[in-house]
């Protein structure tokens, strides 16, 4: 979830010093062990790279539930957003929540 006005860490306007906007994201993400079928619910600053440490064994809470896959993210323009939404996630009605959002999903 983003939320305006933008405002880049070079300009403090939104736009980066060539006039492009800039916004870091801040990433809840939810994995699904393709071995137990369970779920993973995390926080990063840099899904792509987070994503892939997972799959290589670098975080000992999934590191012998690998391979994994990547099932669901939102992106926030703050980092106290993301974190808020993962601490729910963790909750039971966030787990409930969650399986609801991708009932059409889980299915498969």
């Amino acid at each position: 979830m983003v939320h305006a006005p933008y405002r880049s860490q070079t300009t403090g306007t939104g736009l980066d010093t060539k006039n492009q906007m800039t916004i870091k994201f801040h990433y809840v993400y939810i994995l699904r062990s393709l071995k137990d079928k369970l779920f993973y619910i995390g926080y990063s600053d840099n899904l792509k790279q987070r994503f892939i440490d997972h799959n290589k064994g670098k975080n000992i809470s999934t590191k012998n539930r690998r391979p994994l896959e990547l099932i669901f993210y939102e992106a926030f323009g703050s980092k106290e957003d993301a974190l808020r939404r993962e601490a729910y996630f963790k909750t039971t009605k966030g787990k409930v929540t969650l399986k609801q959002m991708l009932k059409e999903f889980l299915k498969y």
